[in-house]
């Protein structure tokens, strides 16, 4: 989205994202719930705004206030808790508010970077400023940064790297209407593609209060009655709103929810009135119908207008005057209301609550009643919202005004948005559902909230919400994603939950994980397996299909032999036949491995078990699809050709201690075979030939206390019992056209690495059939993978490396557990991967029709941080409080002890003074910038608090904020210092 669509410029604006926080209404969709119930949130002075007590009159009125203004997720955003602490709220509202409302749009923020998205904040008042700009003594660059009206509008672009226009508007009571209107200009002009509209208000002192009440503006109780002969006066409020904005055609083209549309607007004065504060009629008529000309639309054609309506009743009575001189001729009179009954006059956030208010209304087609609104206006054309109104079918329109107190008016024409018909996703398939979040804790808190949307969402769109959650949910620090069935979403993010809540997160690698691929031999098959997966996988039915096809049947003329049907038909032939068995074995690691390869993962390294080597020679680039499935089809066949008589023995025990125990028993003697087939670490091995001879041998390892096992097999793999099928495989392999190995192969064939660039031949294909399979040694060169995915119909090689002490540590995944699968194995596998790092081709999971944006739950910010004023001796102080998480700092990749020493603890007490963070909290590996919230100022500061302990000066270098660890700081501070260890111990 950094360029244009392509679709040219102009014509109406789509409200595609919203976000809001308004007096009792934490989000958009309890706003809506406030509005149908008909709440009045006005309510007694919040004592840690001010006390009244001997302030003049009005001080005391009640005011509409946000629960927890105070609360902000500092550690999400990278900010310091001083920096958190010396910014204005407002800016803080708006950068939750701001980033859930792109959330909803349907994309992640962080995508947005670097893109001509623009913002546009209206706000008339920065209260905070008058609070905290007043005393120079107390000035820091914090408090600089953390005011002013434009860094409202700034803060956002910087922190989501936004290159767009980038400004606050303040036109008073109309400042964020505005606002609006310039963000659409911007749109229609093709100067940007996506852009940010907001308002935000905050009443943190009694001025306007004081002021309104002078003025007679004021309401006693604090509560508007909009257009009603009660009304007495202004309430006041608070509240923040973000919108985001699309060319219409553009959010059709992508698919995007519209909540609204915007087909016009216009923004004017009132010119000379009868006073500067005064409002003019004639004015604000000639807003709307400008407005309403711009948009193409009549007055007859606007079903309800949601007014500025503050409950002033001149005011009042010169805005309906205004709507009658439009509407007054028309036979159906508009229905006219406004949310100021509801929440109160928001000032710089008015015209925003208006509009968030109409276009949900217009999306739902339902207009909630007007709360305090008189019975009868007694103007023509007009009729009051006394009632919640169903709106009719087809396209209707709204208006949404918002005017100044110094005659700065604003009107927009809105209409419902156009109907899309939306797919039905995939019913029965497992999905992948993703979120993510900056901070470790935060992680739980979001699982959760996608928890309760998974519930709500029914189980045919489950696909669709999956999608959406890995377009939206991306590109976090800390991630967690879930595999599972559709009805089992929920209750596996509820596991998730709880496992984190007992095990935090460790960060995501940048590198991703590093993945060995394992592919099992024969012995894992069994009747109908990967059914469930053929079932719930639509990506590993489809490359299963390309597998079938490329086999074909494996017995001629018997289509019910076709991998895809042999695998779900019923009832099945016998696949423990060979000739069955190792093409089924392939075609299903085949697929497994490809849709994995389709997703993204590039294995470091492949390995197969046997049969299981065609697999990874395939998955690792040597053999087309087409000359792997005809090896493996005459290899199968021809083994199975063979007489039946010979069987297979594992002993656990290594094959050191075997040959000990059998001395010469092994190879051929007489008419006896006995071969070592095959070594898979130092407690297994198998052993392969006659049946008479390894009766005998069983008796010799019973002698020594060794166990084996009896295999089911129909013949003696891996022994010159297999010779008169070399041929066969011979005449194949000398046809085929094997490539360079693009991913290093640890073949069994040869107990080595095979590196990208070797080549398998003939050779290697044909003494696989006699040659023993050298699973330890070739497990031995696996190096140090992160993860195991064990690519088969049941788990068989993952314990066996295990055995073999190899790939210590590393994840072991399965792709198939056997006869209990789910069919979401590959569901689960796919997650775990994403969760540790692995960047996800998601349009290869996906359906087209899954690919449909889904409502997701806004991003869960931490509520426990805490940032607010206080007054002392009739100062203001700028305090972090205590409250859990507002000075700890956030936990690191490895949380790495801080080294010990009078330096490091002055390091450690410098960077609490510079930045708020408890000291005791703060790790070695915490990175200056990402983990402490340091910009470059705050280094430069960091600096002076150090330079007294220091020699000579710092290294600049040594204080890069997005470089530079705690420890690092250390090292360098004791080098500057000149320090010297002494007796082993730091000084």
């Amino acid at each position: 989205m950094t360029g244009h669509t392509g679709t040219g410029a102009g014509g109406p604006i789509a409200v595609v994202g919203i976000d809001c926080r308004f007096p009792g209404a934490r989000d958009r969709e309890e706003f809506w719930q406030l509005l149908l119930d008909g709440r009045v949130t006005a309510a007694p002075v919040d004592p840690r705004r001010w006390s009244a007590d001997g302030l003049p009159d009005g001080a005391g009125t009640p005011i509409g206030f946000l629960d927890d203004a105070d609360a902000f997720d500092h550690r999400f955003f990278g900010l310091s808790p001083n920096e958190a602490a010396a910014m204005d709220p407002q800016q803080r509202l708006l950068l939750q508010c701001a980033w859930r409302a792109l959330e909803d749009s349907g994309v992640a923020p962080r995508s947005l970077a670097g893109s001509d998205t623009s913002v546009h904040v209206g706000m008339m008042s920065s209260e905070w400023g008058t609070l905290h700009l007043s005393d120079p003594a107390a000035m820091t660059a914090h408090r600089g940064s953390g005011n002013g009206y434009c860094m409202a509008a700034n803060r956002i672009s910087y922190h989501l790297d936004l290159r767009g226009p980038s400004m606050a508007v303040d036109t008073a009571c109309s400042s964020s209407l505005v606002a609006v209107h310039l963000a659409c200009t911007a749109l229609r002009s093709g100067e940007v593609d996506t852009a940010l509209a907001a308002g935000v208000n905050l009443v943190l002192t009694p001025a306007l209060s004081v002021f309104y009440a002078q003025a007679g503006l004021a309401a006693p109780d604090g509560r508007c009655k909009p257009y009603s002969p009660d009304a007495d006066g202004i309430g006041r409020g608070e509240g923040v709103g973000v919108v985001v904005l699309r060319r219409l055609a553009d959010a059709l083209a992508e698919g995007r929810r519209v909540y609204a549309v915007i087909d016009g607007g216009a923004v004017a004065s009132d010119g000379r009135s009868n006073g500067l504060t005064a409002p003019n009629r004639f004015a604000q008529a000639a807003v709307v119908r400008s407005a309403l000309h711009r948009s193409g639309v009549a007055p007859g054609d606007v079903t309800v207008v949601e007014g500025h309506g503050t409950g002033t009743r001149l005011g009042d009575l010169i805005e309906l005057a205004a709507l009658g001189d439009l509407h007054g001729d028309r036979p159906t009179p508009a229905l006219v209301g406004s949310v100021k009954g509801n929440v109160g006059h928001l000032e710089g956030a008015a015209g925003i609550a208006g509009l968030v208010k109409t276009c949900l209304a217009l999306q739902r087609r339902l207009v909630p009643a007007s709360v305090g609104i008189g019975h009868d206006l007694a103007v023509a054309g007009l009729a009051p919202l006394t009632t919640a109104t169903r709106l009719p079918a087809g396209t209707v329109r709204a208006g949404v005004s918002s005017f100044g107190l110094g005659g700065t008016n604003a009107h927009l024409v809105l209409s419902t948005p156009p109907r899309v018909r939306r797919p039905g996703g995939t019913g029965g398939d497992a999905t992948v559902l993703v979120t993510g979040s900056a901070t470790a804790d935060g992680l739980a808190r979001n699982v959760r909230a996608l928890a309760a949307a998974a519930t709500a969402t029914p189980p045919g769109h489950a696909a669709q919400l999956g999608w959406s959650s890995t377009v939206v949910k991306s590109g976090l620090r800390f991630r967690a994603a879930v595999g599972a069935a559709p009805g089992r979403l929920a209750d596996e993010l509820d596991r998730l939950a709880r496992r984190l809540d007992d095990t935090p997160p460790t960060p995501a690698g940048p590198a991703g994980p590093r993945v060995a691929l394992l592919c099992t031999g024969q012995g894992s098959q069994y009747a109908g397996m990967t059914a469930a997966l053929v079932r719930c996988c639509r990506p590993y039915r489809d490359h299963l299909a390309d597998a079938a096809d490329a086999l074909g049947p494996l017995r001629d003329g018997d289509p019910d032999t076709r991998v895809d049907r042999l695998l779900t038909g019923r009832p099945a032939p016998d696949i423990d036949d060979t000739g069955l068995a190792q093409p089924a074995l392939f075609a299903v690691q085949y697929a497994m491995g490809t849709t994995l390869a389709a997703l993204g993962l590039r294995p470091r390294i492949v390995l197969g078990h046997s049969v299981g080597e065609i697999a990874a020679a395939t998955l690792a680039g040597a053999l087309t699809l087409d000359d792997a499935a005809r090896l493996v089809r005459v290899r199968g066949a021809a083994m199975s050709a063979l007489p039946t008589g010979g069987g297979m023995l594992t002993v656990r025990a290594g094959v050191d201690r075997v040959r000990a125990a059998l001395g010469d028993t092994l190879g051929a003697r007489d008419d006896e075979v006995v071969d070592l087939a095959a070594d898979n670490g130092p407690q297994a091995c198998v052993l392969s030939g006659t049946v008479t001879a390894l009766d005998r041998i069983r008796e010799q390892l019973r002698a020594t206390a060794l166990d084996s096992t009896v295999l089911t097999v129909s013949h003696a793999f891996h022994s010159a019992l297999m010779a008169p099928a070399i041929e066969a495989v011979r005449a194949v392999a000398d046809t085929l056209a094997v490539r360079p190995l693009q991913i290093p192969l640890a073949s069994t064939v040869t107990g080595t690495v095979l590196p990208a660039g070797a080549v398998p031949g003939t050779e290697h294909w044909v003494g696989q059939l006699t040659g023993p399979v050298r699973f330890a040694e070739a497990a031995a060169g696996l190096g140090d993978p992160t993860h195991t995915v064990e690519l088969g119909p049941r788990p068989v090689l993952t314990a066996l490396v295990r055995g073999t002490g190899a790939a210590a540590g590393a994840t072991a995944l399965s792709c198939g557990p056997g006869p209990s699968a789910t069919g979401a194995e590959l569901a689960e596998v796919v997650a775990r991967l994403h969760t540790d790092g692995l960047d996800v081709d998601w349009t290869g999971w996906f359906e087209p029709v899954d690919r449909v944006p889904r409502p997701l739950p806004g991003h869960v910010f931490d509520p426990t941080a805490r940032f607010w004023f206080s007054r002392d001796a009739g100062a203001t102080a700028v305090t972090a409080t205590t409250s859990a998480g507002t000075a700890t700092a956030p936990a690191t990749d490895t949380a790495a002890p801080v080294p010990r020493g009078d330096l490091a603890a002055a390091v450690l007490a410098a960077i609490g003074s510079v930045s708020g963070h408890d000291p005791a909290t703060v790790g070695g590996d915490a990175v200056l910038g990402r983990d402490l919230g340091y910009d470059s100022v705050m280094a430069m500061r960091l600096a002076d608090e150090l330079e007294p302990h220091v020699a000579a000066g710092l290294d600049p270098a040594a204080l890069a904020p997005d470089l530079t660890t705690v420890a690092d700081l250390i090292d360098h501070v004791r080098s500057a210092a000149g320090a010297r260890t002494r007796g082993g111990v730091p000084t």
